[in-house]
């Protein structure tokens, strides 16, 4: 939200107060709190009247500083609250004091204030004393707007060449500055500023994030209001925020996860092709069935099958009852899917039609959400006299999960948790929580609550949906797709830098709808998409009004589909060592070329390639004549689908057939490969092939089993002159090959 004209004036009506000049500050030994007047006081008289500004400081662990700016503190307390978790050992933190400054130091990370002169904080590395980031003059203030609103708003200088990322997956531009971004849940597609998930933690190029502690609306302005500013406002009394240091991006990852928590491991069927119905297409058994006969009379393996929201009966969404004139032996069909080694998943989304049965029985037990008057909330927007379910009453939240243990016992393996945007502030919710602070976090307790039952019926480890929505926490509970996209180039590189900006939020896992979901894309679009898709941590194909089985898009898509599902099963020993680094730290397995290579300047803005793990990178086609251009870092890297060696630092332009894209072997890397191309979740040391890059001298490599844990061990070693490559292998006796790339 703006509140200047320009540098010099105030919008008309707006009223601001600045912290100007410390008055006071009061210490312990691992926190301080700052007064700060909101004028300089050159007299006693100069105390009256006028505002204070509280700033508390402190670190909830190790190197992460929490600030809390606070005009008036008697404000009521409402929820929700992001559930941060503090580390079990404490942060470390330390306050000194020497002269006018006082310091709050833990681990890397230290905020210094100095209370002599203009107001003003900085976060500085522990260990250089360089400046990562700092409140300045105007940095902490408070400001009344005509229709009476009080906001609290905090700037943070920008250095010269910052560049910001993160605050959700936004399709908008990947580099955030110069843009508006509002932290609130919407569901606008994927062409729009309008974000599905919305995350107010933004990650520096110079080795810093910030999360605004606020699960409500908060207002970026990123070097678009004062150009040299990061500016974040709420309308509240108060506002805290934390800084995580890093030094690298990646550092800040862990911190930053480590305090909101980490992604679950996903099951390792997860990984392979899911097909779905799409959205408003006719089927039945037989349809279903053909689908997944058509995929295997073409040999593309198919880990999972999806049914879209028609599972159920026309007005009656969510009422989590087959139609029974589509779908007469639910039961039976399941099982025969089963019997096929397919996993299920299903449809669902928080709402309750009116036609619905559910729906009296909900409003009867007090399940559903409600209008100040005690009145139901209900709209005719998506389904007639939709209701929401208020997941803030425990009662609610068991009673939906047990209508989804119904499915489970069925033999569903896994949901989609479509929607969780469109939540109401003219509410009053069970728990008493402030409707504009639940209107964003309401997708965290409905994401929740269906991922801790898969959890508790399937077991841990087994657990997995299919996510639209989420905020600060979500990340627990993997995976999340992209969301409504159009079936079109554009859209395919909208698709990725939202996915990519959802990463630097601490997202480990992300999919997207192979094709687009909007439309029906032309063969081109879809193939391309096709190895794009298969080259993401999750795959599936998904469609709005047409389907998307591959022999639909000719016989080259089936080609490429085939190709693309197998190269991603012989990965997997790779890929799922990727996720058990995403589940142990918080490391995305898709990554902006950022996160690895930070001190490359060219890597900083690069929104149309990533990193998939550690040691691929993968540059999507995003043209129907095969036209590519992308980035190679320093060293000498290795073509994985052709073998062709190439030095960078350098900008590539090749041209691709339908059945390539470039995939390119990190250098001194080892590429684990298995040998089952059938299925995601082999035996993946048996017959394993280690792919050998040139510069590889000492690597070692550990293939998971599917429980995340190491399964084996292979120490790969190569003469100083280069020469013979010897391999030390530990945990298993299991044939494997090496292979020279």
């Amino acid at each position: 939200m703006k509140f200047t004209d320009g540098f010099w004036r105030m919008r008309d009506g707006v009223r601001a107060a600045y912290a100007t000049e410390v008055r006071d500050v009061r210490a312990t030994a691992d926190r301080f709190s700052a007064y700060a007047a909101v004028r300089h006081v050159s007299g006693r008289g100069d105390t009256l009247n006028e505002p204070l500004i509280t700033v508390d400081c402190f670190s909830p662990a190790e190197g992460v500083i929490g600030v809390r700016i606070t005009h008036h503190a008697g404000k009521k307390r409402r929820g929700p609250d992001f559930e941060l978790q503090p580390t079990e050992d404490g942060s470390g933190a330390r306050v000194t004091r020497e002269g006018s400054v006082v310091e709050l130091a833990t681990g890397p990370l230290t905020l210094r204030l100095d209370t002599a002169g203009e107001w003003g904080l900085e976060f500085l590395d522990t260990t250089t004393g360089r400046r990562l980031a700092g409140l300045d003059r105007k940095g902490a203030a408070f400001m009344t707007t005509p229709d009476g609103a009080h906001h609290m708003v905090t700037q943070l200088a920008l250095g010269v060449g910052e560049h910001i990322y993160g605050l959700g997956e936004r399709f908008t531009p990947f580099v955030k500055n110069g843009q508006t971004v509002d932290i609130w849940q919407a569901d606008g597609g994927t062409s729009s500023e309008l974000a599905y998930k919305n995350v107010p933690f933004h990650l520096s190029s110079r080795g810093y994030g910030v999360l605004v502690n606020h699960p409500g609306k908060v207002s970026y302005e990123i070097g678009s209001e004062s150009v040299g500013q990061l500016q974040f406002s709420v309308e509240d009394q108060s506002v805290e925020f934390y800084v995580v240091a890093g030094p690298t991006p990646k550092d800040v990852l862990r911190r930053y996860t480590a305090l909101t928590g980490r992604p679950a491991l996903p099951p390792a069927w997860s990984f392979g092709l899911w097909l779905t119905t799409s959205f408003c297409t006719e089927y039945d058994e037989a349809t279903v069935t053909s689908f997944v006969d058509g995929m295997a009379e073409r040999d593309i393996p198919l880990t999972v099958f999806h049914f879209d929201c028609f599972w159920m009966r026309e007005y009656q969404w969510s009422d989590f009852t087959w139609d029974p004139d589509v779908f007469p032996d639910p039961v039976g069909m399941l099982r025969r899917l089963k019997a096929r080694g397919l996993r299920i998943s299903m449809w669902i989304n928080p709402y309750i039609a009116q036609k619905s049965a559910l729906f009296a029985e909900a409003a009867a037990a007090g399940h559903l959400v409600c209008r100040p008057n005690g009145d139901v909330w209900q709209w005719d927007l998506w389904q007639p006299g939709m209701a929401l379910v208020d997941f803030t009453n425990p009662a609610a939240r068991e009673w939906y999960a047990g209508k989804l243990r119904g499915l489970l016992d069925m033999g569903v393996d896994s949901f989609k948790t479509d929607f969780g945007e469109r939540v109401p502030t003219d509410v009053v919710w069970h728990d008493g929580s402030d409707p504009e602070r639940m209107h964003n976090y309401y997708t965290q307790l409905y994401n929740r609550t269906v991922f801790e039952l898969l959890e508790k019926e399937r077991g841990s480890g087994e657990a997995v949906v299919f996510a639209r929505s989420a905020t600060v926490g979500g990340q627990q509970f993997p995976v999340h797709w992209g969301g409504d996209c159009f079936a079109s180039f554009t859209a395919m590189a909208e698709s990725l830098r939202g996915g990519l900006s959802l990463s630097l939020s601490g997202f480990g896992f992300w999919s997207h709808d192979i094709g687009g979901f909007e439309g029906t894309p032309d063969p081109a679009v879809f193939k391309r998409w096709l190895a794009f898709g298969l080259l993401s941590s999750h795959s599936r194909l998904h469609g709005n009004v047409s389907y998307r089985v591959p022999w639909a898009f000719g016989e080259e898509a089936v080609d490429v589909a085939r190709q693309f599902t197998l190269l991603k099963h012989r990965l997997m020993p790779y890929l799922y060592g990727a996720a058990v680094e995403a589940h142990r730290t918080g490391v995305p397995v898709m990554r902006p070329m950022v996160l690895d290579f930070p001190d490359d300047p060219t890597c900083r803005t690069l929104d149309r390639q990533y990193l998939l793990g550690p040691d691929l990178l993968v540059a999507p086609v995003f043209t129907e004549e095969g036209d590519v251009e992308f980035y190679l870092p320093e060293g000498t890297w290795t073509q994985l689908l052709t073998g062709e060696r190439v030095q960078g630092p350098c900008w590539r332009r090749e041209t691709h057939g339908f059945d390539s894209l470039p995939v390119y072997v990190r250098p001194g890397a080892v590429l684990p490969m298995g040998a089952d191309d059938r299925r995601p979740d082999g035996d993946w040391p048996d017959g394993l092939t280690l792919l050998v890059t040139p510069q590889a001298r000492d690597v070692t490599v550990t293939v998971p089993g599917h429980d995340g844990n190491p399964a084996a061990a292979y120490r790969v070693l190569r003469d100083a002159d280069g020469g013979a490559v010897r391999v030390e292998v530990s945990g298993t006796e299991l044939p494997y090959q090496v292979r020279e790339l």
